[in-house]
């Protein structure tokens, strides 16, 4: 399973945080302007450094005027450096130390969480050389950097890796299968966490948002399988997320499938399919991860046998690219098909890992050729030569072909869809990557 470890970016307004995030993520997500505050909320992102992935956060500036919108500011930063596994304290080097950099170095001894000291807009070498007065904040070597220039990024990153925790994915491999439940607010994902445990352990109400934090519990099933179960808020649309408490539990949603090998999408089966699902099916999609849509409130409809028809057909129509993913259609209040999901769990998590030996591989790609010969565009004919496996989690293929152009999208998905069917990957998305034989 991925882990991505999380990296803060902290500091006090117009230091260039958000200008350095820009350019860590290679894309101009953050606003970049010349004045204070214009970066209020977090932003977050997926960065790589040296082939490994990081989620990277982007925060308002810190100030402690004892104002309403520098308090929402504070509160955000706050969640950040709670939420990292390493905190970047970016200063400025053309301003020089100053008290607000002393305060906030005063916030985050208390964080707990290993600190680099950034020093931006040390633009030339004098710059870079007076950086001295920074020794002071206490946090080891000020590292000079320029977010405009992309100067010392490199040994930034170099130093923010040398203090990860070297120990993640082990700590959750042991724990056994990660699974969450996701969706928009008040579809029972609480009350499918308590009905699968039979035990109230997760605060359950009618209120939307309740739940505020992802809740990791852990249980074994009677064949002896480990389970960690991480419940986690509501996904609201951008547009609501209006409480800085909001933001927080979309954070928390994110790294909660993150974190999983299979994530649980819940629909209300009263509400039916919503757009804000789709958007949320999106997070897990992306991510890679196993997929269950799990239809709660089943005891509130009537005429079942005919809803179920129509409610599978629509789960299929509008959720195209989930064709893998199994539905079950439950009850959190009479525990209605509720015991079949530690099945189908263990059944997924085993596809997600499996691997096929190269000779199968190709035998089933001398069939899918024979039964459906490749494209020709102006006269060339692509061209398969063989696949292999080279990943897990999902299960990823890489097949070698003679010219990336005559690779069809369409014929991309004949050969997904032969592979499934050959070699039954239920659950589980698959990735096929196409590369020209040198």
């Amino acid at each position: 399973m991925n882990i991505l470890p999380t990296v803060a970016l902290v500091g006090r307004p117009n230091v260039g945080k958000s200008t350095i995030f820009n350019r860590l993520v290679g894309d101009r997500i953050s606003i970049v302007e010349d004045y204070p505050g214009v970066t209020r909320d977090r932003i977050y992102a997926k960065a790589s450094w040296l082939d490994r992935e990081y989620r990277l956060i982007d925060t308002g500036g810190i100030e402690m005027v004892d104002e309403p919108i520098m308090n929402q500011i504070r509160f955000q930063a706050d969640i950040a450096i709670e939420e990292a596994d390493v905190i970047v304290f970016i200063v400025n080097g053309q301003e020089g130390l100053t008290l607000e950099d002393e305060e906030i170095a005063q916030r985050l001894y208390q964080s707990k969480h290993p600190v680099v000291l950034a020093v931006n807009k040390a633009d030339n070498p004098e710059q870079r050389q007076d950086i001295y007065d920074f020794y002071a904040l206490g946090f080891g070597n000020p590292l000079p950097i320029s977010g405009a220039h992309g100067t010392g990024l490199g040994d930034l990153l170099d130093q923010i890796f040398a203090n990860m925790p070297d120990n993640m994915a082990q700590r959750e491999e042991d724990e056994g299968i990660h699974f969450c439940f996701i969706g928009r607010p008040n579809v029972g994902k609480s009350s499918l966490v308590n009905a699968i445990l039979q035990e109230e352990r997760v605060i359950v109400s009618d209120i939307e948002g309740t739940t505020r934090e992802a809740v990791d519990t852990y249980f074994v099933d009677e064949s002896g399988q480990k389970f960690t179960m991480i419940d986690t808020a509501g996904i609201r649309r951008k547009g609501k997320i209006a409480e800085s408490t909001e933001k927080y539990s979309v954070m928390r949603s994110l790294s909660a499938i993150d974190r999983s090998n299979i994530v649980c999408l819940v629909i209300d089966a009263e509400t039916g399919i919503q757009e804000q699902d789709k958007h949320v099916a999106g997070y897990a999609y992306e991510a890679g991860k196993g997929i269950i849509i799990i239809v709660n409130k089943w005891d509130l409809i009537e005429e079942k046998d005919k809803v179920f028809k129509t409610f599978t057909e629509d789960i299929r129509r509008e959720f195209k690219y989930l064709d893998f993913a199994p539905i079950l259609f439950v009850s959190a209040l009479s525990h209605q098909r509720l015991k079949k999901l530690p099945t189908m769990l263990k059944e997924i998590y085993q596809n997600q890992r499996r691997r096929i030996q190269s000779s199968l591989l190709n035998n089933l790609l001398i069939d899918a050729v024979a039964m459906n010969p490749a494209p020709t565009d102006k006269g060339r004919r692509l061209k398969l030569y063989y696949m292999t496996q080279v990943a897990v989690e999902p299960p990823t293929f890489v097949v070698f072909i003679n010219d990336l152009e005559l690779m069809h999208f369409s014929y991309e998905r004949y050969l997904e869809n032969q592979l499934r069917e050959t070699f039954y990957f239920e659950g589980t998305p698959i990735k096929l990557i196409a590369r020209e034989r040198e």
